[in-house]
């Protein structure tokens, strides 16, 4: 159990510190994850970024991803996606709306930072846990695309399906707990607030 999200991330802190001397550039996925990527790029002294992506959500259960959309439009598809009543046709819409709401975050959050490119650096994607996998899988993806020198996962908590997912993308992941029994990330949390907006544009200008 984390008490918190700043807690999970002082605990993340010291199996990233060998990260150190490369000053990384360490990216949330919003919005839960910008209060422990701005914690750990103070404790790498790096910098601090957001990777936009969004999880496509399965029909009647938005809470369910079904497959995940980067910011350039990319989409991965879960291989059950099919099964929970997400057709080609379903996909194609929920990644359109999901595209939309990546670029209403960029619009809100460019005048705050503007966006740092990953090409040649030592890059950390942090999320607060793994659930599917669906987001981080996008994250890594359209990371890998402007080639870093080495791209980092990091998460305090993921399901062993998660992990298996995303392993092959990332030159190193970094997670602190893997249970055999996983059915939600809130529920390794002793405090797991929503994180708003405002918060991660505070965050972003601090």
């Amino acid at each position: 159990m984390f008490d918190d999200r700043l807690d999970a991330a002082r605990q993340l802190a010291g199996p990233l510190d060998h990260l150190k001397p490369a000053r990384p550039l360490v990216l949330a996925i919003p919005r839960g994850a910008v209060p422990m990527a701005r914690h750990l790029a103070q404790a790498l002294q790096g910098d601090l970024d957001v990777v936009l992506v969004r999880k496509l959500g399965a029909p009647g259960e938005p809470e369910v991803a079904v497959g995940a959309v980067d910011e350039s439009g990319w989409v991965w598809v879960a291989p059950y996606a099919a099964r929970l009543g997400a057709d080609a046709h379903y996909l194609e819409a929920e990644a359109a709306r999901q595209l939309e709401r990546i670029r209403e975050r960029r619009r809100r959050y460019s005048p705050i930072r503007a966006p740092q490119s990953a090409g040649g650096r030592t890059v950390i994607v942090v999320d607060d846990g793994l659930a599917t996998g669906a987001t981080m899988t996008a994250a890594l993806h359209s990371l890998r695309q402007q080639k870093p020198a080495r791209l980092v996962c990091a998460v305090p908590v993921a399901s062993r399906e998660a992990l298996a997912l995303v392993r092959p993308l990332a030159d190193e992941v970094v997670c602190l707990l893997a249970p055999e029994h996983f059915q939600a990330v809130g529920q390794f949390y002793r405090e797991f607030p929503q994180v708003t907006d405002d918060e991660v544009e505070a965050l972003l200008r601090g």
